[in-house]
């Protein structure tokens, strides 16, 4: 485990690393998740291997630290990846990013450049949205204190099916809430825009299961490659890891 500082005050984010070549491949998690339970069996594979691997937790969860006065904005989460990434010497990246994690990605590309040669973006999100349809099963629709203290957080663990519920128990309940909110915000220009004015290899991976990808269009006249993933829905790492380690390793 190695880590370094985000915030000036001592806290840290933390990551796992497997030695190999350059360029590294940085999986980031969801809202909730942890970066080794979505995407350890994905770097295991065979064609996978030989390759510098980090698995990043964001501020807030898994292994990172959670402090209470963070306002965990997507800038926040890319700022404390881009500490990270420094920290372990890494430039041109190969980021594999999941939902909420593939939003910071795409703020932590445009942000830093020269920290991103290629996204694969799992899901990502790309847009604001109110929060009633959130796709953190409603964490942003709780007010803080309600999702916090007032039991919300416990009621979001009841709903979510087991394989969320693991490792959102593990995430602090006042970083996953903020988190969710800011999700919901968005950025400005929002994810999508940023996205599509990126000149580095991006691709996006919808799972069949969860309908066609908004603005694929524009996305592919962008440059974005856009591949819908048979049989998977929002976990597509899951649901068909083989088509989703295809994609990571890209064209030969």
């Amino acid at each position: 485990m190695k880590q370094a500082e985000f915030d000036g005050r001592g806290s840290m984010i933390r990551w796992t690393e497997t030695p190999g070549f350059e360029p590294a491949r940085v999986y980031v998690h969801g809202l909730g998740s942890a970066s080794t339970v979505y995407h350890a069996h994905i770097a295991a594979r065979p064609e996978m291997a030989g390759r510098r691997t980090l698995f990043v937790d964001l501020p807030g969860h898994g292994i990172s630290d959670r402090p209470a006065d963070y306002d965990y904005t997507l800038e926040d989460h890319a700022n404390a990846l881009s500490a990270a990434l420094d920290e372990a010497g890494v430039s041109g990246a190969e980021i594999v990013a999941h939902s909420m994690g593939g939003a910071v990605a795409i703020v932590l590309a445009h942000r830093r450049p020269g920290l991103v040669s290629r996204l694969v973006l799992s899901e990502a999100n790309l847009d604001p949205y109110p929060p009633v349809k959130a796709g953190s099963s409603g964490i942003a629709s709780y007010e803080e204190v309600d999702y916090v203290d007032n039991g919300g957080h416990a009621r979001v663990l009841e709903k979510i099916g087991p394989t969320w519920a693991a490792t959102m128990r593990l995430a602090d309940p006042r970083a996953l809430h903020r988190t969710a909110v800011n999700l919901a915000r968005g950025t400005t220009p929002t994810m999508r825009r940023l996205l599509e004015g990126m000149t580095a290899d991006r691709v996006y991976l919808q799972g069949e299961l969860s309908g066609e990808v908004e603005g694929r269009r524009d996305l592919e006249a962008a440059g974005v490659r856009v591949v819908t993933v048979p049989g998977a829905g929002h976990n597509v790492m899951f649901d068909n890891p083989a088509a989703f380690a295809a994609e990571v390793v890209g064209a030969p």
